[in-house]
């Protein structure tokens, strides 16, 4: 690993030097349905939230710093279907979001080479919060799932 690593998802360090990221936007929806009344301004009910997306943007430079293997990797992950743990923080003060399915990767490849290698890569990682498909909603469930 290259210097600090201020996020990981699964196994995919976003690191201050070579796979890094240099943006973060974060959606939740949590909607309230109408309920119509008569005579008066409709009332509302909390429904509960029903998705949260997250959008990791960043710019390869894989010639100097290198950083495209893990992204090929989360593609592959992508490509597999497989819900990864998105962490984000320091050793000391670690913040668990729990697991997100892999949405969608977008490359910008630019500033191709002779080779045609291209030495500016954007891209751009959408995820989106994976339910809990069990009876019980528990923050912890995806923790105590790996220790059986």
């Amino acid at each position: 690993m290259s210097g600090p690593t201020p996020m990981m998802l699964g196994s995919f360090a976003f690191e201050a030097i070579g796979f890094g990221f240099n943006g973060l936007q974060r959606r939740v929806q949590t909607p309230w349905a109408d309920i119509a009344v008569a005579q008066t301004l409709n009332q509302q009910q909390w429904t509960g939230p029903t998705s949260e997306e997250v959008t990791i943007s960043g710019v390869l430079f894989n010639e100097e710093f290198g950083g495209q293997d893990s992204l090929d990797g989360i593609i592959a992950a992508a490509n597999a279907g497989v819900p990864l743990m998105l962490v984000s923080g320091s050793e000391s003060a670690g913040v668990i979001h729990g697991l997100f399915t892999i949405q969608g990767v977008s490359e910008e490849r630019s500033f191709i080479d002779h080779r045609g290698a291209p030495r500016k890569n954007s891209y751009s990682i959408t995820l989106k919060r994976y339910g809990d498909t069990g009876g019980g909603s528990s923050f912890f469930k995806p923790i105590f799932d790996l220790f059986g």
